[in-house]
């Protein structure tokens, strides 16, 4: 209905372009269902935007309802207020149209072809080796699952790519602290938290040149230290494995920065033979200060490798494996400079595709205490731990609520998973978030066990019912009713919208609000028994395809019954 009123709009000689930025609707339904402001008009036109409006609604109202003009024959009126045009849909011819289209094209409806014949590449995840999967890294995995769910939606070719963090001189110093600190059997018996005990007792500031010596010797193909730094990755992905299970995450590729240890030597010397790489302080580097982002390490005087390099040359590789239209890196804000430099020296390589490099940043996760958590110091939260404990409580909540259900287990996972997912995502990925089960987990209110117990009890409700809703028949229409059929034609534009802005939270926020309107509908709209019956049915069974396609685009799966 909205691409109506602005073929409408554009009738009268306004741009397609400025009409989708300005329309809005209203923050009350007796203002209509959309609303045009006329103030960016008045200088072009050189007159009051109140009397822009005016003359705009007198030109549009005559047309408004005419069955005559196939555009306008759904908007019930249009008026002048102030200086905004308000349109007044017909409710009843919208209901039909949105709810028979809905009906029809199930869980298509929403997606288009803005990614047909194009290859998305996301790096996303990229937890570090020889360390426990901590909360810092979970929020790469969530939004970038997300993101890779909303780009497959919208028919790119999408690959998800886990990058993980296996190379570099922290593997000096879990290397040093192996062999000065480590126990074989301990490593077997609890590989993480043996890890993660010599990592930290490495970390002293008296190890680090040690650390970087055994880096080195790594580099070079040191047969002992490539032999523990292979154990360690072993047991590390073994853990990893077990989490990415339980979050029902999977990945197209996992790679990682010592795939491309031999690679950089080829990625330098084509830095060199361009001649973008000077010397400073014994260390390679590309001078970016024209462009303010500084020096691009690229070489160590040592010649040891550095993320930069090793991330330029990462991206040289998977644009000759993928030839991408686009790479996103789904990594924290802390790494903006880094990413910043990289894109730039990409560009100066002479590599086009460089400007369909995308950085999605987020912000941290804090603990209740509002303080970062930090590997290094010994501080952080056991991801699997977390997990464990969040399954849990959400089995004590089904126990209370539902005892008699069956799979209890796989429910109450998928509740568990939901309430961190949608703590996660419901907020702004650049903001950070207080990491807070305990409010992740409630059933009411903005969470995400309340969007799968609203799925649920739409599900209960169908469940009543044998006959299959097809043709959508309407006796009569009330407010909430309309409110919800509104909030079911919005959510093409809602991923559209997350899809430009690489924002989840758009889709998050749309899910919980179409959620309140729908249990505002269920208390004041009795559904079987009604003259109005096929009608509501029809509404519920949308809200469950719409609902559950945008928990999808979520990574959350849904629940038929809780």
């Amino acid at each position: 209905m909205k691409e109506k009123i602005i073929s409408l709009l554009e009738k009268q000689g306004l741009k397609k372009e400025e009409i989708e930025k300005l329309l809005e609707v209203p923050p009350a339904s007796e203002l209509g269902d959309y609303a045009f402001p006329c103030f960016s008009l008045a200088s072009m036109m050189k007159k009051n935007p109140v009397l822009i409006a005016k003359e705009l609604a007198a030109k549009l109202k005559n047309k408004a309802g005419s069955s005559k003009d196939e555009g306008n024959r759904d908007i019930e009126k249009i008026e002048a207020n102030g200086a905004y045009l308000n349109f007044f849909l017909n409710k009843r011819n919208l209901s039909s149209l949105v709810l028979e289209k809905v009906l029809k094209e199930k869980e298509k409806y929403g997606s288009s072809e803005i990614g047909k014949g194009k290859t998305a590449v996301i790096d996303l995840s990229s937890p570090n080796i020889a360390k426990p999967f901590g909360i810092g890294h979970l929020r790469s995995t969530i939004i970038g699952n997300s993101l890779s769910e909303i780009f497959s939606f919208l028919n790119y070719k999408v690959i998800k790519i886990n990058y993980l963090g296996d190379w570099g001189t922290q593997f000096g110093r879990m290397i040093v602290g192996f062999k000065k600190f480590g126990d074989s059997k301990k490593l077997e018996k609890d590989p993480i938290n043996h890890m993660l005990e010599i990592y930290v007792k490495a970390s002293q500031e008296e190890y680090e040149e040690e650390a970087r010596n055994e880096f080195k010797k790594l580099e070079q193909g040191d047969k002992e230290n490539l032999a523990l730094w292979k154990k360690f990755r072993e047991l590390s992905l073994k853990d990893f494995d077990e989490i990415y299970k339980i979050l029902n995450i999977k990945f197209d590729v996992t790679s990682g920065e010592s795939f491309y240890n031999e690679k950089i030597k080829d990625t330098i010397k084509e830095l060199k033979d361009k001649k973008l790489l000077e010397k400073s302080q014994g260390a390679w580097v590309v001078n970016l200060d024209k462009y303010d982002l500084g020096m691009c390490l690229i070489q160590k005087s040592d010649e040891a490798s550095l993320y930069a390099s090793r991330d330029i040359t990462a991206a040289l590789d998977r644009h000759k494996k993928y030839k991408f239209s686009k790479m996103i890196y789904e990594v924290g804000a802390e790494q903006s400079l880094h990413f910043k430099q990289v894109f730039k020296v990409l560009e100066l390589m002479g590599y086009d595709w460089a400007k369909n490099l995308v950085h999605v940043s987020h912000g941290l996760y804090l603990g209740k205490d509002g303080k970062k958590f930090s590997t290094r110091k010994g501080k952080t939260i056991f991801m699997k731990q977390i997990l464990k404990e969040t399954i849990e409580l959400a089995k004590e909540t089904i126990e209370k609520k539902n005892p008699g259900l069956k799979n209890k287990e796989e429910t109450a996972r998928k509740i568990a998973i939901a309430a961190i997912f949608y703590g996660d995502l419901k907020a702004h990925r650049t903001n950070d978030v207080v990491f807070d089960i305990e409010k992740f987990l409630e059933f009411e209110g903005n969470t995400g066990p309340y969007l799968l117990y609203t799925y649920a009890r739409a599900s209960s409700i169908l469940r009543k019912i044998k006959k299959k809703i097809e043709k959508v028949e309407i006796y009569n229409i009330n407010a909430d009713e309309s409110e919800i059929v509104k909030e079911i034609e919005r959510f093409p534009e809602i991923v559209k919208q997350a899809y430009n802005e690489l924002s989840p939270n758009v889709i998050a926020n749309y899910s919980y609000e179409l959620a309140r309107k729908f249990n505002e509908f269920y208390h004041s709209s009795q559904v079987l028994g009604d003259k109005n019956e096929n009608f509501r049915l029809a509404v519920v069974e949308c809200l469950k395809i719409v609902l559950k396609q945008a928990l999808k685009l979520l990574g959350i799966e849904a629940i038929e019954e809780m």
